[in-house]
């Protein structure tokens, strides 16, 4: 029987100083109940001899301290999982928000999880098809990776992320695959969209959703993430799936670590945010991957909206540092009307190799993305040279260059939100594209798949 303290001394906005207590433990739940037998709900946050520290989950508005007590629970924040979870949508705190029945639970787990020990880690190596050409054909997504997405305000970061959620297949496996979703702050329309879009086209069989809206507590935005983690960690190593979880927007959910850092009054870091902000982040991005002898992997693409479309702001500069590359949106390509707006050229995938190729995608995947990405830089530049200069500068050559990088936006990395695309289809508009210049210039491509795959040219 877990104890009851009546020593409740200080409430300050979301935090509680419970006194005289014994055995309490870091991260424990707390309950509060107060005299009508409501109650809320609380973690510990420090622990000073026999003080305890709590935050509150639903704020402390309303709260008559000499009336109410303290209950700690003997455990941290768990999630009731179980195959069935697969289709329902949950809050922020794992409970069911979608009409459905209570999840008869097979087990329950600590969201703060493990880490993966990095010996037992296995090397990601297998191609996850998205159906974004922009994606799939230049920055390859790999099973076990962590491929950020980096976004804008306003930019369609969502709608991206939902295409992902409904396309995303492993290529030639009879293994399951999964999407955890999870939304980090977002409004009442953003997760109506979420879940109508997955509702409407079929994707909600095999996806588990989480949706924190704007309006809940910060502390809820710091368990979202983990939640999401925790499915996906079951399914994965207990069930044996491949597990795509996407979670938007990691924003938010910075904002929401500073807030409780400046409630604890921590002494903040770069631009307010606290100190272990490197620390806090990589707990969750380290728990993608693949082990060994284990048929379950997690792949994650986090997205991320860059205040001020600054990408050496800290919350996508230590992103960068612990995942696996970044896809980044263009404001330019969004506004004149290209989607998804993928800005091909500073984008990254470290470990597109490992995915492609014979057997995983085809042959000459590797050699027309080399192509591709030096094409469209010629053709990037020659465009701005006719910016400064006027056409009549430019060469015939560098002027079907500049005819390229057109036609690649055009075709290649704008294709709506609702095509999907294999990777043949990816790979054969590559080689269409490619034909718009002379075979000459096809230096980064071998003979044998120049004669396999380049289109004769039109007369």
């Amino acid at each position: 029987m877990r104890k009851e303290y009546r020593t409740i001394k200080e409430v300050a906005g979301p935090l509680m100083l419970v006194d005289q207590v014994e055995g309490v433990k870091y991260d424990e739940l707390v309950e509060i109940e107060q005299a009508d037998g409501s109650l809320r709900r609380g973690k510990v946050l420090e622990i000073n001899q026999d003080k305890a520290l709590l935050q509150l989950f639903e704020g402390s508005q309303g709260l008559r301290i000499a009336d109410s007590k303290a209950k700690f629970l003997g455990h941290s924040i768990e999630l009731a999982v179980a195959p069935d979870m697969l289709g329902r949508v949950f809050d922020g705190m794992g409970r069911p928000i979608d009409g459905g029945a209570e999840l008869i639970p097979e087990k329950r787990l600590d969201i703060n999880g493990a880490p993966i020990n990095p010996a037992a880690r296995d090397y990601p190596n297998e191609f996850i098809q998205t159906g974004v050409s922009a994606i799939d054909g230049l920055n390859t997504l790999v099973r076990g990776q962590k491929l950020p997405v980096f976004s804008g305000s306003g930019l369609p970061h969502a709608n991206l992320a939902a295409q992902i959620a409904r396309q995303a297949r492993v290529r030639g496996t009879d293994e399951g695959f999964a999407v955890v979703f999870a939304a980090v702050g977002i409004t009442f329309e953003e997760a109506d969209f979420f879940t109508s879009d997955f509702r409407a086209t079929g994707a909600i069989d095999r996806t588990v959703t989480f949706i924190n809206l704007a309006n809940d507590p910060a502390i809820e935005r710091i368990a979202t993430p983990r939640m999401a983690l925790t499915a996906a960690e079951y399914l994965a190593y207990d069930l044996g799936m491949h597990v795509l979880v996407i979670i938007t927007d990691i924003t938010n959910y910075a904002e929401a670590l500073r807030e409780v850092s400046a409630a604890r009054k921590e002494v903040p870091g770069r631009r307010g945010y606290p100190g272990y902000l490197y620390t806090d982040l990589a707990t969750m991005y380290e728990r993608a991957g693949r082990i060994k002898d284990n048929a379950g992997s997690i792949t994650m693409i986090p997205i991320l909206s860059m205040p001020e479309d600054d990408i050496t702001h800290p919350i996508p500069d230590l992103t960068g540092y612990i995942t696996e590359g970044q896809i980044i949106l263009s404001r330019d390509l969004h506004r004149r009307g290209l989607t998804p707006p993928v800005n091909v050229l500073p984008s990254l995938s470290r470990l597109k190799d490992k995915g492609i190729g014979k057997g995983k995608t085809r042959e000459d995947h590797a050699d027309t993305m080399n192509q591709l990405f030096a094409a469209y830089s010629r053709g990037k530049d020659a465009k701005e040279l006719a910016v400064i200069l006027g056409d009549a500068a430019l060469s015939d050559t560098d002027k079907l260059y500049a005819k390229f990088a057109d036609a690649f936006e055009e075709q290649y990395v704008s294709q709506g939100f609702y095509t999907n695309r294999t990777i043949e289809e990816t790979l054969d508009i590559g080689w269409k594209l490619l034909s718009i210049l002379p075979r000459t210039e096809l230096k980064r491509i071998r003979d044998a798949y120049l004669d396999k795959y380049l289109p004769a040219k039109e007369e």
